[in-house]
């Protein structure tokens, strides 16, 4: 994906994901860590250009954020679809969001760990680093609800968006651990072939790398 349709389509569905959100707390909320991403994107896409499969992994957990920021997790239609058509008792939009925290962060770290040779003992190693890695982002963004619950209350009730499942943040991790080894298994050596290409090409000057 070239870099003008990237940044096209991040703008076009944020500036959507803001135009009369359900909540505008909760819309900061979930676009907050999307909005961290494309700063760090800019910032670092000179010096350290990510491969192509990974900036697109990017840009869809993005929208799968904003989405889930104009609507409120709970409250999507494409998940309220999947609840009726399946008979669940819940809105599970959120559980894509959490797979997808899982799916992305793991070629993210596997990246990073790969290109500046952090792990060089297995394959094996690699992998259960990059899954510890995986569970402990999952783990803290948990901390990060339960911190903003504390902090405001009943106002953050849709950014936690348990809907009432006790097992809610368990689940959350669950689905982002399964989310992970689904990157490795299905993504590892499609990565390795655009990080062969992106080594034998060196540094490039465009913007993101392609």
């Amino acid at each position: 994906m070239k870099q003008w349709l990237w940044l096209g389509v991040f703008t076009v569905m944020l500036v959507w994901s803001g135009i009369n959100p359900k909540d505008q707390f909760t819309w900061f909320l979930e676009v907050f860590p999307a909005l961290i991403g494309f700063v760090l994107i800019v910032l670092t896409y000179k010096k350290f250009p990510l491969t192509p499969l990974l900036y697109t992994l990017i840009l869809m957990h993005m929208i799968i954020l904003m989405v889930g920021g104009h609507y409120t997790y709970a409250e999507v239609p494409v998940g309220e679809w999947i609840r009726e058509l399946l008979h669940q008792s819940r809105n599970n939009y959120d559980k894509l969001g959490h797979f997808f925290q899982g799916f992305e962060p793991a070629i993210l770290a596997r990246e990073i760990l790969i290109r500046k040779d952090i792990v060089t003992a297995s394959r094996a190693w690699l992998n259960y680093i990059i899954l510890s890695i995986v569970l402990a982002f999952s783990a803290f963004y948990e901390l990060i609800e339960w911190w903003v619950a504390l902090v405001t209350g009943e106002d953050a009730e849709a950014f936690l968006g348990t809907q009432g499942y006790m097992w809610d943040t368990q689940s959350d991790m669950m689905y982002a651990l399964v989310g992970g080894i689904a990157a490795l298994l299905l993504l590892s050596r499609w990565h390795d072939k655009e990080l062969e290409q992106l080594r034998n090409e060196g540094a490039r000057d465009a913007p993101f790398g392609f």
